[in-house]
């Protein structure tokens, strides 16, 4: 079997420290239910500078300044340490600040809809021409900008939402028809903006594994916003929109959800298209939810934090056909929950984990590192949900300990070399198994590792459609670089009939 391989990935975050404010479901409800709150009034004090962001140990880690394992040195919480690499631009990508992004959400605005305010607009197409991933037919389409007058105007009397930096309006999203709800400024506020950072994520990917665009012929998004208009409000789509604003010409697409589990769904799926033959190159694809800014931002405030839940995020993976060299795909070796799987911990780990395993003959200690949930626990504990990759590896370890394969002793040694400490933002879906891949990728070449498995989870019930969760896992592998054997063509078929056939002649005439 000729596995598709992972040709490279790309990892993006946005610093929103006013979207976080304005467009974070936690800050709106709370505006609405107890506009005069104490949390209300104190969450100035509590936002970071971006300079903080970028000197932030997890941000350098998903942007692959850092290893992972660079964390462990650290001890927690890490918001009050300062990396030992302060870069804004990584090896997987960037971190991006807000009037940049604003800029970017103009670019990415295809039916006039973001209006920004003309000195604004100026001041940020000249920082956008210095940046190294777009040019002059790019920062064209940000255009000369309005007067404050009519922004405000759009924002107080025709719905739009507003857009702001400091504190104050320099922009606004118009809503994109009067009574659908589904086009109303505030849903397509969102939209563009994971339209704007799956771009962004795809432009990385291309520009830091020197790809062509061109080649890339199918795109999938997973991420967990999903656009539409009244008569079918979830029908996409996002990666056919990406990919036109990253130049991927040749390209189709479709839209993937499934909660957090979605990016490793896609992952499966990128695979299997690849496999089948059906595309050579296909990219997976996710932009950053606002909804989820400061989304435990109460808590962080509480216990004297900076709410940490200020940036975007946002990833790309191109699946590929094998190049003998590249990490590969195991899919034969995927683990599902099922619908008749159940909800209890160890039978969830095992049709994660130990389902596929046995499947290829493997122990929970062939894999070298398990990617699960990787949320930042800096961000998780605080607000009581603790440290979510550590539980997962102690789940799975235990697993281990129980069909013999870790002695009980060894537990925590394999939670330690087989794990990995959590550093993405919580973005649903961004955490969900794919922050490793770049690594894992690097790893591998390095002699690191042999195999990683990537688990995505998710929770189905959050629609109110069903009770259930779901989880995906796929195995990556280090290429062995060795050449599978090709089919017997029907020439050499009728040449082993025929020698076949003279040996039996011989034998008779030998009787």
């Amino acid at each position: 079997m000729k596995f598709p391989i992972v040709k490279g990935a790309g990892y993006v975050l946005v610093n929103t420290p006013d979207m976080l404010v304005h467009n974070g479901s936690t800050q709106t409800t709370e505006k609405l239910t107890n506009p005069d709150s104490e949390y209300l009034k104190g969450l100035a004090e509590h936002i970071r500078t971006f300079d903080d962001v970028v000197a932030y140990l997890p941000n350098q880690v998903y942007i692959g300044n850092l290893h992972p394992e660079k964390l462990k040195e650290y001890d927690m919480p890490w918001f009050d340490k300062e990396s030992p690499i302060k870069e804004r631009f990584g090896k997987y990508g960037e971190i991006m600040p807000q009037d940049e992004f604003i800029g970017l959400m103009k670019m990415a605005d295809a039916f006039d809809l973001v209006k920004l305010e003309k000195k604004f607009a100026a001041e940020v197409k000249q920082k956008l021409q210095r940046h190294p991933l777009f040019d002059e037919t790019d920062i064209e389409k940000i255009k000369e900008g309005l007067g404050i007058e009519e922004i405000t105007k759009q924002i107080d009397e025709h719905h739009a939402e507003g857009i702001y930096m400091d504190g104050k309006v320099v922009g606004c999203v118009k809503r994109a028809h009067d009574i659908d709800i589904n086009l109303n400024a505030h849903t397509m506020f969102e939209n563009i903006v994971v339209k704007a950072s799956g771009a962004l994520a795809l432009r990385n990917l291309i520009a830091k594994n020197g790809l062509d665009p061109a080649s890339i012929e199918y795109v999938i998004e997973c991420s967990e916003e999903a656009c539409g208009d009244i008569n079918q409000r979830g029908g996409g789509n996002f990666a056919k929109a990406i990919a036109e604003m990253a130049g991927a010409v040749n390209a189709t697409g479709s839209d993937t959800r499934g909660f957090c589990a979605a990016p490793t769904h896609a992952l499966i799926n990128a695979s299997a298209l690849v496999q089948a033959g059906v595309y050579e190159n296909v990219v997976i694809v996710a932009g950053g939810a606002t909804a989820k800014l400061g989304m435990n931002g109460k808590d962080h405030v509480k216990k004297g934090y900076p709410v940490l839940e200020d940036v975007l995020g946002g990833f790309a993976i191109m699946i590929s056909q094998n190049d003998g060299t590249s990490p590969v795909i195991r899919t034969d070796l995927v683990g599902r929950h099922t619908v008749g799987t159940g909800s209890s911990p160890q039978a969830v780990i095992t049709s994660l984990i130990t389902a596929p395993l046995d499947k290829g003959n493997l122990k929970i200690t062939d894999i070298d590192k398990y990617s699960v949930e990787m949320q930042n626990p800096d961000i998780t504990k605080p607000a009581g949900a603790g440290d979510v990759p550590t539980s997962n590896y102690k789940m799975i370890g235990a697993l281990g300990v129980k069909r013999k394969e870790i002695d009980r002793k060894d537990l925590m040694s394999f939670v330690e070399e087989h794990g990995l400490p959590g550093w993405a933002p919580t973005q649903g879906h961004i955490p969900s198994g794919v922050p490793y891949v770049g690594f894992a990728i690097d790893d591998m070449a390095d002699g690191k590792i042999d195999k990683a498995m990537i688990v995505g989870k998710g929770s189905l019930f959050l629609g109110r459609m069903t009770n259930l969760f779901d989880g995906v896992s796929v195995i990556m592998e280090k290429n062995t670089g060795m050449e599978e054997k090709e089919s017997v063509s029907k020439e050499e078929i009728k040449k082993l009939i025929a020698e076949a056939m003279r040996g039996f002649a011989e034998t008779l005439t030998d009787e």
